[in-house]
């Protein structure tokens, strides 16, 4: 177990197949994954998890296990991973949280820490959160963390057209 990052209420550290379970109850959940037009099947969720395992050793990092630091249960899940916007790739910020822990503050707290970690370890000019535009807060989360929406652009996933916005902040920005 790899830890990466610590908030003073938070413990983000790399995923493991032991985590399955609580993974499980977050992409099957189906208010959770409306975003995504709907629950992962069992399937779907291993190959979420065995990507993030892989993106790991080839990037260096991908999306990790939000655990509460008081209790130890994971909550939720944060990090950084390669994505497109059209032709372009860039360094998002993403979050996924079970709903039992929304409304918290949890994925706001994990998203600047993610930012953090971003700028000062990987040195990145700019980060993005990928957002449906739909989904309200997760809106709210990346404006809390210093983003503002760039680029609006529609994304093909589940035979579903779904429109998007990308908020991102810059390394320079003077509220990072």
């Amino acid at each position: 177990m790899k830890i990466i990052l610590e908030t003073e209420r938070l413990l983000l550290r790399e995923l493991t197949q032991e985590d399955y379970p609580m993974l499980s109850a977050i992409l099957q959940d189906p208010q959770t994954m409306y975003a995504y037009e709907g629950p992962f099947s069992d399937e779907e969720t291993q190959a979420w998890l065995e990507r993030n395992l892989k993106r790991y050793k080839e990037d260096g990092f991908g999306l990790w296990a939000v655990v509460l630091n008081e209790t130890g249960a994971m909550v939720g899940q944060a990090g950084l991973t390669w994505q497109s916007i059209g032709d372009t790739k860039v360094l998002e910020i993403g979050y996924l949280f079970n709903r039992a822990y929304w409304g918290k503050g949890y994925a706001t707290e994990a998203a600047i820490a993610c930012k953090h970690y971003a700028f000062s370890v990987l040195q990145a000019q700019e980060v993005y959160s990928i957002i449906r535009d739909t989904n309200s807060a997760s809106m709210h989360v990346a404006m809390r963390a210093g983003m503002q929406v760039r680029t609006r652009f529609t994304k093909h996933y589940r035979g579903v057209d779904m429109p998007h916005l990308a908020f991102s902040v810059k390394r320079d920005d003077k509220h990072t």
